[in-house]
């Protein structure tokens, strides 16, 4: 990959880690290889240095709003912190076959975003170290999470290493980020939005169509869908479907108003 792209790419990784160690190694590892790909300028948040609250579920910030959540901590630091980005980076030591507990509230935090979402046009990738196994699932799981949110999302890495690392632990987690430093770029640098997969089209149509017929202005989620034109649109950002996916996409908007009327229709026997 040569070095074509001018224009200086802001990218923040989101460290879930609490240690420097090898998960704050590997991501500077990936950093290196995407400068050597064109100009990016890295920020590095630790997220055990942020003042984040866990979140008590009161749904407010599903229902009314993210601004009326009682909560006062960093998370709208953090949220800034991605609006003003191109990329971000989730990386996270696997513990307990999980992200870490603060990478976990940092999600949890914005859990409005998958109602919500905003990220469209941004690059994600996820970067999950480990000492023996279930850190794929990890990865997998975050890279969700970034679609979900709205990413265009390039597939991360999982590396596996005892301390201290080895010579050889070293070559292959080289070229494991190496890979996905290029993935990442790629997606980084890609001219247009990627068109929605059947999966993403069915998630779009289902949650646009429950929300038009089961709610009202009086709920966030209804009133940001409707800001966005998005009750009218194809999808959340403009893009062609062929005629497949046209006609499948009709047949999701039939299947979530129909179950939507159906959920009103149980909830107005209790």
């Amino acid at each position: 990959m040569t070095n074509m792209e001018e224009r200086t790419r802001k990218i923040t990784v989101f460290l879930g880690s609490p240690r420097k160690q090898l998960t704050y190694r590997v991501a500077q590892e990936l950093i290196a290889d995407l400068k050597a790909f064109g100009n990016v300028e890295p920020e590095y948040v630790f997220l055990k240095d942020m003042n984040l609250s866990n979140c008590r579920g009161c749904c407010q910030c599903f229902e009314k709003g993210e601004e009326l959540c009682p909560l006062r901590d960093d998370r709208d630091v953090l949220l800034e912190k991605i609006e003003s980005s191109d990329g971000v980076i989730f990386a996270t030591p696997n513990y307990s076959l999980q992200v870490t507990g603060i990478m976990k509230t940092f999600l949890d935090r914005l859990a409005f975003v998958f109602h919500r979402p905003r990220f469209f046009g941004k690059a994600f990738t996820a970067i999950v170290t480990q000492g023996i196994f279930g850190g794929k699932d990890v990865e997998e799981y975050l890279e969700k999470v970034g679609g979900a949110w709205g990413f265009t999302v390039a597939k991360g890495c999982c590396v596996t290493a005892f301390q201290p690392v080895t010579a050889a632990d070293q070559k292959r987690i080289s070229k494991a980020v190496q890979n996905a430093a290029e993935r990442f770029y790629r997606t980084l640098t890609r001219p247009s939005l990627p068109a929605p997969t059947f999966l993403r089209l069915m998630l779009f149509r289902l949650s646009r169509s429950s929300i038009r017929t089961t709610l009202n202005d009086s709920n966030r989620d209804y009133r940001y869908f409707k800001e966005n034109d998005w009750f009218e649109s194809h999808y959340y950002y403009e893009t062609r479907l062929g005629l497949v996916k046209m006609l499948a996409g009709r047949f999701f908007d039939f299947l979530g108003e129909r179950m939507g009327r159906a959920r009103l229709a149980e909830a107005a026997k209790v």
